[in-house]
């Protein structure tokens, strides 16, 4: 097998192959600058990263020794990393996709998310990648405490996952997250607002005592929202 570097050394030139000129100007005009964006669509990162699995499962690769000291991880894991690397918007994304959740540890988790500047990448790694770790609701929650919007932005997502999944949050993570939701829906941060609403409504559906909880959270701050 291909050394990390190596791989994604292949994937970056397949990236030529698939440049997007229009949806990479799109982008731009969206806001979404990127030191390198070869305008690769969503679909086919997510196809992308089916075939490196599937490449990688083939060549038999379940466990490689890190050069640091003897700790196993899998190549998968190796490569995630040296993707996440590269200031390159799919090698990010790809990041996310392929990074196994039982590996990546929280101190890495928040490295990446120091990394992260885009609403975009936020946005893919909390879908991709937050949602399925192990401590997903602490680093979420961690998150809404944050200063910075993205950083918020991303923990509503996380949460807003793991509420559709059906994982309720105990008497003390329920406080924290109304608490925390009433100051983001009054921020001035468009994507941070509607992040937080999302969790809320995805909060409501959780149950009926749920559901009268966010009502009359949302009413101290005049809102009024038909779940």
């Amino acid at each position: 097998m291909a050394p990390a570097e190596q791989k994604v050394k292949e994937i970056k030139q397949s990236f030529r192959l698939q440049m997007d000129g229009s949806v990479a100007q799109a982008m731009r005009d969206k806001g979404l600058d990127y030191h390198l964006n070869w305008g690769v669509t969503l679909p086919r990162l997510r196809e992308m990263a089916d075939e490196i699995r599937a490449e990688y499962a083939a060549e038999g690769a379940d466990r490689t020794v890190t050069p640091e000291g003897g700790d196993s991880s899998s190549p998968l894991y190796s490569l995630s990393l040296t993707l996440w690397k590269e200031n390159v918007r799919e090698c990010k994304i790809l990041a996310t996709m392929l990074m196994p959740a039982s590996e990546i540890l929280p101190e890495v988790v928040d490295i990446w998310m120091e990394q992260t500047h885009t609403l975009e990448i936020a946005e893919q790694a909390a879908f991709n990648l937050y949602q399925h770790l192990p401590y997903a609701a602490d680093k979420a929650y961690q998150w809404l405490a944050s200063p910075l919007p993205l950083t918020q932005t991303c923990g509503y997502h996380v949460l807003c996952r793991l509420f559709m999944q059906g994982c309720e949050p105990n008497e003390r993570g329920i406080s924290e997250f109304i608490d925390q939701a009433l100051t983001a829906l009054q921020a001035d941060d468009v994507p941070l607002r509607k992040a937080a609403m999302n969790a809320m409504i995805r909060f409501a559906d959780l149950s009926l005592m749920h559901h009268r909880l966010a009502a009359s959270a949302l009413k101290t701050i005049g809102m009024t929202v038909d779940f």
